[in-house]
């Protein structure tokens, strides 16, 4: 137990006048004092009584009461009565003794004798403090002069101050130094890679692969990334490095940046996945790929519509409820060091405004359908590429991604928000992954395309790929299948040709054996030769100088050096052999596919244009 209060300290009324001052008794507190142990003396004390060191106070204060009772004696006088007068019941008299009491004030025994509103004693405050098992004085406190007299005597266990209360100390919680730093170097290495492929898409935008991809579009794009990576540094942007006065701006800006930027750059591939889905629904007429244009115009409009409602509703929202700066409080924590007698609060930074929740609401709705939108027509136009916007599939890829992206960050954000490393590491990486695959599927293949050809100004196949609309996907279809049919039949004709040859060249043998078996000297008639073996190599449709040739391999044994071509014209009628390759050519004007003697019926009348097919499909 006395380890446990070695130190401690202790505050009373100070009971004793330390002054050598006469009081109003005209004794000093030393001569009160001995005068009250000559009288225990008499008494035959040997110890103090209890309450020996209250008898300064018990003796100012009888005197504090006949000073009090004197004054309203006076009073009374004054007024034409007496203390004789006074009652419990009597109010006046009891208000006027005590105001006297109150008003009473003088130099006691124990020290200034003063009362406070309430009744209480104004006196000295001693200070004491226990030290190796004994209190000691360490100073007064006069709270009437407001004057502290302190000794400089105390001692304090472990050499520090203890503290008086548990000290609570605020602390801000940053996103991590080297987190910030490594996706500040990606974002920056980010922005060099979008400007070095704006200057690439100027200098090279002569090229053809460069010019059917809408140069001016790609560089808005790239233009939008940049303010992108921008933002998302921003993000890592927090009291570390800016005074709380500005974070506001900081706010305000990273609001700008990220809706502008994610406007051109989503809005210039948006707006070309628009144009190319509207090429292809065009009327069977108007969907010649020759024929079909792009009005560069119609995708600046739309791309400036988007802006509009940007700058629109982000001004709205800045002048009437800006975003600022506020603080989000975590429960407190034990500090490192436990010997310190403090706790540690956490807090946050974040941008808030009043009614922040309904403006990010409509500006997720509006980001939202546009995402939508997009995905729509990315995957309306998934198998068609025209001319006129020659990047158009990677574009619909890219779309693909943002959407994935976006839908995933947005809700994630919004839970993770009070982790600043996560929620930070999170969107920037987002962002990052938003802008570099955007990046990479739309130019890789250009950059690719002009390395192999850094001479040529010619697309690469894969960028000038022909404009199939449905209707010619449809009629390809229907020719594949006719084809196969054809096939089918010309194997029929020539199993039939073969199984004909075979019989005259029976029937050739047995008149020969008949002849010979008669005798005589008539003449031997040879017999006719052998029709050599049908090669049919290929099936020539003619139509006005127009022909699409398919080979077919022989089936059975094939004669030397002997080719059979078997041709019909528009009357159908089967031409002579000609010994020059094995080829039949069929009218596509006429209803009969083949004749050989015997009619091939066709399903439908085919015109040469069915047979233009696109290498792609080929």
């Amino acid at each position: 137990m006395r380890t446990v209060v070695e130190g401690h300290m202790t505050t009373e009324a100070l009971m004793l006048n330390q002054d050598t001052r006469p009081t109003i008794s005209g004794m000093t507190s030393q001569m009160f004092t001995e005068k009250l142990d000559q009288e225990l003396a008499k008494k035959n004390y040997t110890t103090k009584p209890e309450g020996y060191q209250e008898a300064p106070l018990a003796y100012d204060a009888i005197w504090a009461a006949a000073l009090a009772l004197n004054k309203t004696m006076f009073r009374l006088k004054e007024m034409g009565q007496n203390l004789g007068n006074f009652t419990y019941t009597n109010t006046f008299i009891a208000k006027e003794i005590y105001s006297a009491m109150n008003s009473t004030q003088f130099l006691g025994v124990s020290g200034n004798v003063a009362f406070s509103e309430k009744g209480d004693r104004i006196a000295l405050t001693q200070i004491e403090q226990m030290i190796n098992g004994t209190y000691r004085k360490l100073g007064y406190y006069d709270t009437h002069m407001d004057n502290l007299t302190w000794y400089g005597v105390e001692r304090w266990i472990g050499g520090k101050l203890p503290r008086d209360r548990t000290i609570k100390v605020t602390t801000l919680r940053m996103v991590s130094l080297s987190l910030f730093i490594s996706m500040s170097i990606i974002c920056c290495m980010g922005i060099a890679v979008a400007c070095a492929l704006i200057v690439f898409n100027v200098k090279m935008q002569h090229r053809k692969c460069i010019e059917l991809s809408h140069p001016a579009c790609n560089n808005i794009m790239l233009f939008g990334t940049v303010l992108c990576f921008v933002s998302a540094i921003l993000l890592g942007i927090d009291g570390r490095f800016v005074h709380p006065d500005n974070y506001s701006n900081i706010c305000q800006t990273r609001s700008w940046l990220l809706a502008i930027g994610f406007t051109l750059s989503y809005g210039s591939m948006f707006s070309k996945i628009w144009r190319v889905h509207g090429l292809t629904t065009k009327t069977k007429s108007e969907s010649k790929c020759k024929k079909a244009t792009v009005d560069n115009w119609r995708m600046y409009v739309m791309l400036g519509t988007m802006l509009a409602i940007d700058f629109t509703v982000l001004t709205v929202w800045q002048v009437t409820d800006p975003l600022e700066r506020s603080i989000e409080t975590f429960p407190t924590e034990k500090p490192v060091n436990l010997d310190e007698d403090i706790e540690v609060e956490p807090q946050l930074e974040h941008c808030l405004s009043d009614n922040n929740n309904i403006w990010l609401g409509v500006m997720y709705g509006y980001k939202g359908l546009l995402l939508i939108f997009g995905i729509f027509l990315a995957y309306e136009t998934r198998s068609v590429t025209v001319k006129q916007i020659n990047d158009s599939r990677y574009v619909g890829m890219s779309i693909y991604n943002v959407v994935v992206l976006c839908m995933i960050t947005a809700p994630v954000t919004m839970v993770i928000s009070s982790q600043q490393d996560a929620s930070f590491a999170f969107v920037a990486l987002a962002i990052i992954f938003c802008c570099l695959l955007s990046i990479g599927l739309i130019f890789l293949p250009k950059v690719s395309d002009l390395i192999r050809h850094p001479t040529e100004r010619v697309e690469a196949r894969h960028l000038t790929d022909t404009c199939p609309s449905k209707e010619e996907e449809e009629r390809h279809r229907k020719l594949v299948a006719e084809n196969e049919d054809l096939k089918q039949l010309i194997a029929e004709q020539e199993d039939k040709i073969r199984l004909l040859h075979q019989k005259l060249h029976e029937k050739g043998e047995l008149q020969g054996n008949k002849t010979a078996s008669n005798g005589g000297g008539g003449t031997l008639e040879k017999p006719p030769p052998p029709l050599p073996s049908t090669n049919v190599s290929s099936v020539s449709f003619a139509n006005q100088g127009s022909a699409v040739t398919k080979s077919h391999p022989h089936q059975g044994q094939m004669a030397a050096n002997s080719t059979t071509s078997v041709v019909t014209d528009g009357g159908g009628e089967l031409t002579s052999p000609v010994h020059k390759e094995n080829t039949i050519v069929v009218d596509l004007n006429s209803d009969s596919a083949i004749g050989i003697g015997t009619s091939i019926a066709r399903s439908s009348r085919t015109s040469p244009s069915d047979f233009e097919l696109s290498e792609s499909y080929l």
